[in-house]
């Protein structure tokens, strides 16, 4: 009984924290869409769905019935071209409507499917809306009789995601990622000016008993100083090389000890899939300046973004990987920094804010760094990319990084679960 609480509190924990980034960073896209003028269909929190909708004047907002992740659907962001007959079927629903698609296809001559396709299109604009008889009307402000149409598809065009520069198309997609880093580098220049913080050192504090430390002569006390002929500073440069060893191995550890270096053969034992010693670190409490603590939440991400790009590295590949942490791991973390405290549990919103902000801006679709590429390719195109060459696109983007979500969970499972 005690099990199941703690794994639903757990779970609880992980929705709340999921739901905190999904909605700051939703928030960017939504606030810099509404900047530039371009209407928005939703604001939901969850997966795609049945959902509790509230219908405000201009949108919805809601949860669906999987509260995990969450989305903006924002006006005229389908992919591919816009049909050529866009215009002039506004301009007959704007005269001849309300119509369907059986009355559309027969005033431009075109078939049911291209019929459908441009309503379909222009309702995802926000320029027609649905009558309760399934048939459509216009809904663009200053779509008077007589306008041509090219004038009207202007109107309508001018409120969409399609319609804007390309400057404003890419704001729009990185507004996500700057909210997620502006907030973390906010909260940790206020966390670390105001609270202060305990800085791990790489003085040895302790040596776990029947560990490789003990048995290679590792002491409380040493000040490790270098893995392998590699030299380390700080103990998060140790972390980061022992996360690249594997089980068995044996290695080189360079330690101070009574002013003096001595190197130190110690064969690793098996955690977590990587080389384990054995020793803890020392920590000092360090309460920076407003300055020291701002240059010091910018150094943070350099960090996270050199983390990330370690994946792409086959060398360090397998190691980064493992040392990541996915929905599994986060929810027992922020159930331990709930526990914790505030102050935990905002520090560890900003370092995951931080992380989902590094990982967004990859050139990878469906990542809104993806997005940007397109956008980029597009503009020197001089012309939108086909329908089918961006879902492309999308799909192998998707499959990839749910490749990675799965991969990263499996790991969650075998450190939390077993």
């Amino acid at each position: 009984m005690t099990e199941s609480l703690g794994a639903f509190q757990t779970a609880l924990w992980g929705i709340l924290t999921f739901s905190i980034l999904v909605v700051l960073h939703e928030m960017g896209h939504f606030l810099a869409a509404r900047a530039f003028g371009v209407k928005v269909h939703e604001f939901m929190l969850g997966l795609p769905g049945p959902a509790l909708r509230l219908h405000t004047k201009n949108m919805d907002w809601g949860v669906t019935a999987v509260p995990l992740g969450g989305y903006v659907r924002i006006a005229g962001m389908e992919p591919g071209e816009e049909d050529a007959l866009a215009g002039e079927a506004l301009v007959a629903i704007r005269d001849h409507g309300p119509l369907g698609v059986a009355e559309l296809r027969r005033m431009l001559d075109v078939s049911d499917d291209r019929a459908e396709a441009i309503l379909r299109s222009l309702e995802e604009w926000k320029a027609i809306a649905a009558q309760a008889d399934g048939r459509f009307s216009v809904t663009v402000e200053g779509a008077h009789p007589g306008q041509d149409a090219s004038s009207v598809l202007a109107m309508a065009r001018a409120s969409t995601y399609r319609g804007q520069a390309t400057w404003k198309r890419v704001t729009i997609l990185a507004m996500g990622v700057v909210t997620n880093l502006l907030l973390a580098i906010l909260t940790f220049t206020v966390v670390l000016s105001v609270w202060g913080y305990y800085d791990l050192t790489t003085r040895v504090d302790s040596v776990g008993e029947d560990t490789p430390a003990e048995t290679a002569g590792l002491q409380v006390g040493d000040t490790l100083v270098g893995l392998d002929g590699t030299a380390v500073e700080t103990w998060a440069e140790f972390q980061g090389l022992m996360a690249l060893t594997d089980p068995g191995q044996t290695v080189t550890v360079t330690v101070l000890r009574d002013d003096l270096e001595r190197d130190v053969r110690v064969t690793l034992v098996d955690k977590d899939g990587h080389g384990f010693l054995g020793v803890g670190p020392s920590s000092v409490f360090v309460r920076p300046s407003v300055l020291e603590s701002l240059r010091q939440s910018f150094g943070y991400i350099g960090l996270v973004f050199g983390a990330v790009m370690d994946i792409f590295n086959p060398a360090t590949f397998s190691g980064t990987v493992k040392t990541f942490t996915g929905p599994i791991g986060i929810s027992v973390l922020a159930g331990q920094a709930a526990t914790a405290g505030p102050l935990a549990y905002a520090a560890l919103i900003a370092m995951l804010s931080l992380s989902l902000g590094v990982i967004n801006i990859l050139p990878l679709p469906p990542l809104d760094g993806g997005k940007i590429a397109l956008e980029l390719v597009e503009r020197v195109m001089g012309r939108p990319l086909p329908r089918s060459v961006t879902i492309g696109f999308s799909a192998v983007g998707a499959v990839l990084l749910f490749s990675l979500i799965g991969y990263v969970m499996y790991q969650d499972i075998l450190r939390y679960a077993t």
